[in-house]
């Protein structure tokens, strides 16, 4: 269990990261982009859950977090008015 929390982590951060170059964020900076790509990760998994769309394996949780964070990097800007 322990593993798969730091598993989730890393691939949030790097799923972070990964948005903040979609995204061209650099603004945010490296720590926000990863904690919004852990964020965006869970919410993703919420989100596509209750849509009834699931995902399996690592490439597959990567990919809803790489899109969760995008979401929140975009809300980020609009609450910041960037």
């Amino acid at each position: 269990m322990l593993v798969d929390l730091i598993i989730g982590l890393i691939v949030g951060g790097v799923a972070g990261f990964v948005a903040g170059k979609i995204m061209d964020s650099n603004g945010n900076g490296v720590i926000a982009n990863i904690l919004l790509g852990v964020f965006g990760g869970v919410l993703s998994g919420i989100v596509f859950g209750l849509l009834g769309i699931g995902t399996k394996g690592l490439v597959g949780n990567f990919i809803f977090s790489v899109v969760g964070a995008c979401a929140l990097i975009a809300i980020w800007r609009k609450v910041l008015k960037k």
